[in-house]
């Protein structure tokens, strides 16, 4: 990563927030300043919290459907029964 070269040849995807992660850690008093630097240079290379939202919206949509399902199957509407 520190090369700042992808893999096609071109600046690498997350090489800007290394650059400012990296700047801010050659010059702050305690690694915690730069934490948000931190915090989205490790986003750009995993996407942990997209996939958590992801996740989460999806397990909604989930229980959206499995809800309608039911109440269809028991002829429930906004829990009572019709």
């Amino acid at each position: 990563m520190a090369s700042g070269w992808g893999i096609t040849g071109n600046k690498g995807r997350c090489y800007d927030f290394w650059v400012d992660f990296s700047e801010c850690m050659s010059r702050c008093r305690e690694p915690k300043d730069c934490s948000l630097l931190r915090e989205d240079y490790l986003e750009c290379l995993h996407h942990s919290k997209e996939f958590q939202r992801r996740n989460r919206i999806y397990k909604e949509e989930q229980r959206k459907l499995r809800a309608a399902a039911r109440a269809k199957e028991g002829g429930v509407v906004d829990g009572h029964h019709s």
